[in-house]
């Protein structure tokens, strides 16, 4: 929790230090008008990896942004923080080669990015992209009833064995905002870049006769409502 709220005061700093610095201009140019927006809305998760089988999940994320809205130029720029509750299947059996089902697993991530909107139709519809720095918490299993279930692919592996994921990622993200006034609609795609699984590696689990590293990268969608003030 130290690592969050370290986040979450860097990202509220250096959006009130982008208003201060963008509301000093000269006299007689453009004036360059700044924002402030929260929004929310949902998360469809999932991993890309031959290790597991998957299926996505849904889940909410609520975000916060500092925007410098820049009319003279074909792009605007914004800091944002979000918070996300993802949820993911993996596939597992009471027994080794039992019946199969998805398992219900929940992942807390925190995202700070640096977002440029490229204007396609002025301010009302902006292709957004930018990179993005990710804390991941602990992969829970939401039902610790099935601890002891054998991940599938696997025939010593169990459910439990694959909670303590890599911490950090570096994301990009891609996406498209539209709206008018002070509400806006946002699709986003974001990828991690880095082995989320990376971690299990060191962790001396038993895999049983299935000796390929861990490796997965991150697939995430967020769909939300944003607010500007």
């Amino acid at each position: 929790m130290q690592f969050i709220r370290l986040i979450l005061l860097v990202a509220i700093s250096i959006g009130f230090v982008t208003t201060s610095y963008a509301q000093r201009r000269p006299h007689g140019t453009i004036p360059i008008v700044n924002g402030i927006g929260i929004s929310g809305g949902i998360t469809q998760f999932d991993f890309q990896t031959d290790n597991f089988e998957t299926k996505a999940g849904n889940g909410w994320a609520v975000a916060g942004s500092a925007t410098v809205d820049i009319p003279h130029k074909w792009y605007n720029i914004s800091y944002m923080i979000q918070i996300a509750e993802n949820n993911v299947g993996i596939a597992a059996s009471q027994v080794p080669l039992g019946t199969e089902e998805f398992l219900d697993y929940k992942i807390f991530t925190a995202q700070i990015a640096l977002l440029m909107h490229v204007k396609i139709i002025g301010p009302y519809l902006t292709l957004d992209l930018g990179p993005m720095l990710q804390y991941n918490g602990e992969m829970e299993l939401k039902d610790d009833t099935k601890e002891n279930y054998f991940i599938k692919n696997y025939d010593a592996l169990l459910a439990q064995d694959i909670s303590d994921i890599s911490k950090f990622n570096i994301d990009g993200t891609v996406g498209l905002s539209a709206g008018i006034s002070h509400f806006r609609v946002k699709a986003a795609y974001i990828y991690g870049f880095l082995n989320t699984f990376d971690k299990l590696n060191d962790n001396n689990l038993n895999i049983g006769t299935n000796t390929n590293k861990f490796k997965g990268n991150q697939s995430m969608f967020v769909f939300s409502l944003m607010i500007s003030f």
